[in-house]
């Protein structure tokens, strides 16, 4: 009698424990992490707590427990959340004869990703396999983050070069080693351009308008601060004996938390106060149950819910976890397609999709 009683005192308390977790994480989504940074590592946990809360429940069903409820209720919300992260369904949208419009987001990891041991000759062969992924792709508009090139002074010769029947804009930072940043490029010339600084930050934002038939409209590119940290960091903090490593990794993480929420607000007050209807793409290092994506997604659609399928996940590690790239288009358009495709350029899978304007 009295192990039963202590297994379903147990229970019980595990249970709300995790209801009280993923309750966190749905309020991640609304609340600043400038004020209460550690939230927004809640939202990271989304899936997994709604995993493990759904486990709860099929127990709790199982055993015919009376505390069933408490993993239910608390997993009705998620039912709204969960198509953030997967589509069930395929959707057939069939145009309705507009002008189409296909786009291109892709983090390309300053094409480093298969240079780790062979170098300069490595940099080159990932460059080249990316630029022939885009040209097969042949986007109206493409939107990269992460670009890199070693020439500095040649930045608009090389991309004219490589990119033939494009007009490219860029903003890029200047090192020893070469440049890297945000580049866009587009079949159609751009009407205006500008940069949005981040302050004390290597990643940033800049916008450009275009006009194609009678549409007007604006793009910004986008890359939101990362975490500073790598897996490796991770794994050798948690198995750190000492504990400068963790703490290290924290405070990292910790910055890069606070510094992200305050670089949103600035690309949304830059679309506050443009006339323009405007196209959000890029990296923004954030999950869909996170305070970047429900400020930066109000009063647009997502080109994943709006026509993807399967998982939405864009960064290659903890596949199919995070989903960190992003395509949101103004409502007035119509979001046609969309795939996150898994070539292995990058760390980050590239997001591609076709809307009506």
């Amino acid at each position: 009698m009295g192990k039963n009683r202590f297994f379903g005192i147990t229970s019980r308390f595990l249970m709300i424990l995790a209801a009280g977790l993923l309750l966190l994480s749905y309020l991640s989504a609304v609340i600043d992490p400038a004020r209460f940074w550690f939230m927004s590592l809640f939202g990271l946990l989304f899936v997994p707590l709604a995993l493990l809360n759904l486990f709860l429940l099929v127990w709790a069903v199982k055993r015919r427990s009376r505390t069933v409820f408490i993993p239910l209720v608390i997993l009705l919300p998620a039912i709204f959340c969960i198509g953030r992260y997967v589509q069930m369904s395929s959707k057939d949208i069939v145009p309705e004869g507009g002008r189409e419009l296909s786009v291109i987001s892709y983090n390309v990891g300053r094409f480093a990703l298969s240079s780790k041991d062979s170098g300069i000759s490595g940099i080159n062969q990932c460059t080249d396999s990316v630029l022939a992924f885009l040209k097969k792709k042949d986007a109206d508009i493409i939107c990269l983050q992460e670009f890199y090139v070693r020439n500095t002074s040649e930045i608009r010769s090389y991309l004219t070069k490589k990119f033939k029947g494009y007009y490219a804009e860029y903003y890029m930072f200047t090192s020893p080693s070469g440049s890297y940043g945000n580049v866009t490029l587009s079949r159609f010339p751009a009407t205006g351009k500008g940069r949005i600084e981040f302050e004390r930050s290597s990643n940033l934002a800049f916008y450009t308008d275009f006009k194609v038939g009678e549409e007007r409209f604006r793009v910004y590119n986008c890359h939101f601060e990362s975490y500073n940290i790598s897996l490796s960091g991770i794994v050798k903090a948690l198995g750190a004996e000492s504990s400068t490593i963790f703490k290290e990794t924290g405070a990292k993480m910790r910055s890069s938390i606070i510094r992200r929420p305050r670089q949103v607000d600035k690309v949304i007050k830059n679309i506050e106060n443009c006339s323009l209807q405007s196209v959000v793409c890029g990296d923004f290092n954030d999950n869909p149950m996170s305070y970047t994506y429900h400020r930066l997604s109000r009063g647009k659609a997502d080109s994943f819910m709006e026509a993807g399928h399967g998982f939405g996940a864009t960064y290659s590690y903890l596949w199919p976890m995070l989903r960190i790239d992003y395509i949101l288009y103004p409502e007035s358009f119509r979001v046609l397609a969309h795939e996150t495709l898994k070539v292995g350029y990058s760390d980050h899978y590239p997001v591609i999709t076709k809307v009506e304007i």
